[in-house]
C-alpha cells in the first residue's frame, strides 16, 4: 500500500496538482500531449484499469481526426487500443458492455491495416462477449465487407442461437443482410 500511495504522489507531482488527474479520468479535459497520452495510460492502469475509464479515454482519443486518413493516428489508437485489451483481463470483465465495444472497435481499426488480424480479433471479441449482440454484429458487418456473405449469415445465426441481447438489433442485421444492402444496421438502428 505504501508504494502504490508513493506511485499516486509522485503522479500527483508530475502533473501539478490533483484537479487535472481528475479530469483526466472524467473524460473531461484533453491531455496537452496529442501523440503521447502516457499520463493518462498510467494513471488509468494505476488507479482504475476499469473499461469505462479505458472507453472514454480512447474515444476522446479517436476524436483528435479520421484514423480512416492518417496512419498515424490509426497507429496511434491501435496501440492504445492494444495497451486497453492486454491490461483488461477478459475473465473479470467478458459481461461488460464497454470492454465489449473497445474489443469491436480494436478489430474494426486493425481492419484498415490488415483484415487477416481483424479477423482474429473479431474472433476474440466474440468468443469473450458472446453476450452482446453489437458484437456479433459487427464481426459479421466485417465479414460483409470482405464479401463473405455465407460467413456473415453463419456469424448472425449464431448469435440468435446463443442467445445475444438485444434479440431485435440481431434479426435488424439478419433482415438487413436478407434484402442485400451493404450495412447490416443503420446509423439510426445502431
Amino acid at each position: 500500500i505504501a508504494s502504490i500511495m508513493n506511485r499516486v504522489r509522485n503522479l500527483k507531482n508530475k502533473y501539478r496538482n490533483e484537479d487535472n488527474i481528475t479530469d483526466e479520468l472524467n473524460c473531461t479535459k484533453i491531455s496537452a500531449d496529442t501523440t503521447d497520452n502516457s499520463g493518462t495510460v498510467n494513471q488509468i492502469m494505476m488507479t482504475t484499469n476499469n473499461p469505462e475509464d479505458w472507453l472514454c479515454f480512447l474515444l476522446r482519443l479517436e476524436k483528435k481526426g479520421v484514423p480512416q486518413m492518417d496512419v498515424g493516428l490509426l497507429n496511434r489508437l491501435i496501440g492504445r487500443y492494444s495497451q486497453a485489451v492486454a491490461a483488461l483481463p477478459a475473465e473479470k470483465y467478458s459481461q461488460d458492455e464497454s470492454y465489449a465495444r473497445i474489443l469491436v472497435r480494436f478489430a474494426e481499426l486493425k481492419a484498415l491495416q490488415d483484415p487477416e488480424e481483424a479477423r482474429d480479433q473479431f474472433h476474440l471479441a466474440r468468443l469473450n462477449c458472446k453476450k452482446f449482440a453489437f458484437v456479433h454484429v459487427a464481426f459479421a458487418q466485417f465479414e460483409l465487407s470482405q464479401e463473405n456473405e455465407k460467413k456473415c449469415k453463419q456469424i448472425l445465426q449464431k448469435a440468435v442461437e446463443c442467445s445475444a441481447v438485444p434479440l431485435e438489433l440481431l434479426e435488424t442485421a439478419l433482415q438487413n443482410f436478407y434484402l442485400k444492402k451493404k450495412q447490416l444496421l443503420s446509423d439510426e438502428e445502431k
